[in-house]
């Protein structure tokens, strides 16, 4: 016997309405499903699987790890690889690097003993060499920075960036009236890589001062990422302030024009471009989702930043002058050329390595971490919850 019309028309709706959901779940960024029993901080912990261990149910890879005195500080035939931990630091930081020497020097290098490369505008004090040293078996390197490559540009106009840091202080730019921050931001978007220190070095793993690791990591970071053709590491993911870099992407685009053959087929420019989940952002930096890697914690391959693409993306934007009339940083500079010219599927979030660098974390789901919170992403206002950009990289890109 057919069925009422009013029925069949109730049936047609209910399929309708199920369809759409199951689309939305699918389309759905990673942290905003609803997951049973889960608070809203430990979410992305259930997705949580590290190389590390086997937990997705595929045969472990092989790992380098430590064999016998293979790793040993002053083992000439060790099995590391040409890779070095740099940092830009100031002698009167000596007990945050000091901070953050011990939870890595703890978690990792005890066991590798890669050397430790740190940087400095001024020369280091016998203070810091002394209580560095100490701090580490593994060889230390302190290296001045060129005052070529600090100082202010002469193309860039005093007046011009007076009258800017003004603006960007109304607006509220955090660190935008210190000129050394600004200094920072364009050594680390595009001059530490072309320090003669580092010419030799191929991998580099960036630690800043007054940051945390919670999580015993076993096996070669560094060979990790040459056995598997990666370019780049990140840990956390977030927004920027759009009113830093009000011009960023319209400088992008420019240089785009000229070079259009530069952007990789298979890009992250989505995760770029993405106007749904900030349409404030998108709206203020000029259809820039400010969408970033973090870039206080970075392990990444160097030949990326001295390649072509970048050394000419880098002078475009210097030339600009947003390093100082904005406040660029290098994060949002080092994502977006990541974004465009890599191949998306090598870049990788080391999701295994637990850190925080105040106010944000990335605390995995892990027997090895302990410390903090699993899937805390902050310790701030909850407010801060909604600066995670990771579920947007995990729709566009995946979860590597």
């Amino acid at each position: 016997m057919a069925l009422p019309k009013s029925m069949r028309y109730l049936a047609a709706v209910t399929v309708c309405i199920f369809v759409y959901m199951f689309v939305q779940i699918l389309h759905a960024p990673a942290s905003e499903l609803q997951l049973p029993n889960k608070s809203s901080e430990s979410k992305l912990a259930t997705w949580d699987h590290d190389p590390q261990s086997d937990v997705s149910g595929e045969p472990p890879e092989p790992l380098r790890r430590v064999n016998g005195d293979n790793y040993a500080p002053n083992n000439p035939n060790s099995a590391r690889i040409n890779a070095t931990i740099l940092s830009l630091v100031r002698n009167e930081e000596v007990d945050d690097m000091l901070q953050s020497m011990r939870d890595l020097e703890r978690t990792w290098n005890h066991k590798f003993n890669y050397p430790w490369t740190f940087f400095n505008d001024k020369p280091f004090s016998e203070e810091f060499k002394r209580k560095t040293r100490a701090a580490t078996n593994a060889e230390v390197r302190y290296e001045l920075v060129p005052a070529e490559h600090w100082d202010m540009p002469s193309w860039i106009n005093r007046d011009l960036y007076d009258e800017s840091v003004n603006i960007l202080l109304e607006q509220k730019v955090q660190y935008s009236e210190k000129e050394s921050y600004h200094k920072m931001c364009r050594w680390n978007s595009g001059m530490f890589s072309e320090h003669p220190a580092l010419k030799d070095i191929q991998y580099y793993w960036r630690v800043e001062p007054h940051v945390h690791f919670y999580c015993d990591v076993d096996y070669d970071v560094f060979a990790w990422m040459q056995d598997h053709n990666k370019t780049y590491g990140f840990n956390i993911n977030i927004y920027d302030s759009p009113e830093s870099v009000t011009t960023l992407w319209p400088e992008t685009l420019k240089f785009l024009e000229d070079h259009p053959g530069y952007v990789h087929e298979n890009n992250a420019r989505e995760w770029l471009e993405d106007k749904n989940r900030r349409p404030e952002n998108h709206q203020k930096a000029n259809g820039y989702s400010t969408c970033h890697f973090w870039s206080n914690f970075e392990i990444g391959d160097l030949s990326f930043w001295r390649s072509k693409k970048y050394r000419e993306y880098f002078d475009h934007l210097d030339r600009a002058g947003g390093f100082f009339y904005e406040r660029w940083g290098d994060a949002p500079v080092h994502s977006v050329a990541l974004g465009l010219f890599e191949d998306k599927s090598k870049i990788h979030w080391f999701r295994d390595i637990g850190y925080q660098h105040i106010p944000f974390f990335n605390c995995p789901n892990n027997p090895k971490c302990s410390g903090c919170v699993a899937g805390r992403f902050t310790d701030g206002e909850k407010w801060l919850n909604r600066e995670d950009c990771r579920p947007l990289w995990f729709k566009y890109v995946g979860m590597d």
